[in-house]
């Protein structure tokens, strides 16, 4: 036997005896905010009947007569990234509080990827985009601002283009600051992507808060690369070979720490004892592991690059955020 045709609308009204257009009304306005409509006995007699003939509205079909498919696409270097992972709830639980789903994909930080996940996500008629594998100098934003495309960014920012980020020059301040505080002189720092602007902002904050106290950081002891555990660990192998072991290593990211700390460990050092490692985010890992690292409100700059979002495609003004970091101090630093 197959399986059930599906209830149209039209149907529904011409078992009510009402016009279509009424029946629609009503069903698109579930809580009663508009009332000129129909009675609240013929509205009960249209949700009755809705639900007792199991009718489901067509996405495809009201997204034609509005224009609008309800869907934000959103792109993402690595959805395993417990960072961008705790980003996109944030996203997801907002989108579906407005009444949006959301479809997220990977770019794995790959400019050519990124254009391309961008554009199939368009073609399936999104309605916005957000990004958080944006870089600092980004010429594909630029032209999806040209050509009008609704967008915001989270995570990480890019100049002219609308963002909600941690403060992370404040973050990386803040690390100088208290590792100097506790008596360290001379650092290592494992930089991150160099065209990331989580990275640069760190970076900056970090070394120009050290400048202040006339210090600074050997640049063979500057080691750029990723933001994984494996990039950690290559980035302290790397500091470790450039001489004498730095008082203390600062990481922008709390996996590089973590891949940092398997090194230390591997070669006899221990932490903090003969170096101090501080990390960035405050993954959850991080406090199982006694990492001191800045807290980043991962999940509220997800809800807010949402919120954003709505503001630009209902077309009122929308600054960039930067929300405010948080230094958690643990026993690595």
């Amino acid at each position: 036997m197959g399986a059930r045709p599906a209830v149209t609308l039209k149907a529904l009204a011409g078992e009510l005896g009402l016009n279509a257009s009424t029946v629609s009304r009503v069903l698109n306005d579930p809580k009663g905010l508009d009332s000129k409509w129909a009675s609240r006995d013929t509205k009960e007699r249209i949700f009755a009947l809705a639900e007792e003939r199991g009718y489901r509205k067509n996405p495809y079909a009201a997204s034609l007569r509005t224009a609008k498919s309800h869907m934000i696409g959103v792109v993402v270097p690595r959805l395993q990234d417990y960072v961008l992972a705790t980003m996109y709830e944030g996203i997801d639980e907002a989108a579906s509080e407005h009444g949006y789903f959301t479809v997220v994909s990977n770019s794995l930080d790959a400019p050519a990827a990124h254009r391309a996940k961008a554009e199939k996500l368009l073609d399936r008629r999104a309605d916005g985009l957000i990004f958080g594998d944006a870089l600092f100098e980004d010429p594909f934003l630029d032209e999806l601002a040209k050509r009008g495309v609704a967008f915001t960014l989270v995570s990480r920012r890019s100049p002219g283009h609308r963002s909600v980020t941690c403060d992370d020059y404040t973050g990386g301040r803040m690390v100088a600051e208290h590792l100097v505080a506790s008596g360290r002189r001379t650092f290592g720092l494992i930089a991150g992507n160099p065209r990331a602007s989580t990275s640069i902002d760190r970076c900056a904050g970090f070394l120009d808060a050290l400048a202040e106290h006339g210090l600074g950081v050997d640049p063979a002891r500057m080691a750029p690369g990723g933001f994984d555990a494996p990039a950690g660990s290559l980035a302290a192998e790397q500091i470790l070979a450039a001489g004498p072991l730095p008082e203390a290593v600062f990481a922008v990211n709390d996996f590089a720490a973590i891949g940092a700390l398997g090194v230390f460990a591997r070669e006899g050092i221990t932490v903090p004892e003969d170096t101090a490692l501080v990390g960035f985010n405050d993954t959850p890992l991080a406090g199982s592991v006694g990492l001191t690292t800045v807290r980043s409100p991962m999940h509220r700059i997800g809800r807010q690059g949402f919120e954003m979002l709505m503001d630009v495609l209902d077309g009122r003004d929308a600054e960039s955020i930067q929300l405010p970091p948080e230094l958690i101090v643990r026993t690595s630093a």
